[in-house]
């Protein structure tokens, strides 16, 4: 029985982050995953990437990317993320390009667009260790804005020039 003028629960949506560290990657994303787990309930996980690190030189990135259904906001999710950075040490201020303990993005919530979180992020489309991930786990997923799959927009990226290598690594 509906109780009049209450409020149905939104419909559950499927958010994906990305997720890569340099500096103690397997330990920063075990918690990450963790934490993320505990949250929102049963995750998807990519399998974990190593790549160089853009922009600037520094140790290798690993990288994965995750999704799960929510009912929560974009913003609840942002909110949750940067909690998850400060966790792990991340300081914010510092260059953009730049080591990092943690680096999470929400890059999808559903079919949203919008500018305030950037949703879609851009990153699924410039970046082999964004766009690799999410193709291997929501391949005939499709770009809010472009209508391409993610296997589509894999198969046409360069991948020779951002290579990316998958690691031994299990959450």
């Amino acid at each position: 029985m509906t109780v009049q003028g209450a409020a149905d629960p939104p419909a559950p949506v499927m958010a994906y982050v990305s997720a890569g560290s340099n500096i103690e990657p397997e330990r920063h994303l075990r918690m990450a995953v963790g934490e993320l787990r505990g949250r929102f309930g049963p995750l998807l996980l990519s399998s974990v990437y190593r790549s160089r690190a853009a922009g600037f030189t520094g140790a290798d990135f690993l990288n994965l990317v995750l999704g799960f259904a929510t009912r929560e906001t974009p913003a609840a999710i942002v909110a949750e993320l940067e909690r998850l950075h400060a966790a792990a040490g991340r300081v914010r201020g510092a260059a953009r390009f730049a080591p990092r303990t943690l680096d999470l993005d929400l890059l999808l919530y559903g079919d949203r667009v919008c500018a305030s979180p950037p949703i879609p992020r851009r990153d699924i489309t410039e970046y082999s260790f964004v766009l690799g991930p999410l193709a291997e786990i929501a391949p005939q997923l499709r770009h809010p804005v472009s209508g391409a799959t993610m296997a589509g927009l894999w198969e046409h990226f360069d991948q020779a020039s951002h290579p990316i290598h998958r690691v031994a690594l299990e959450f």
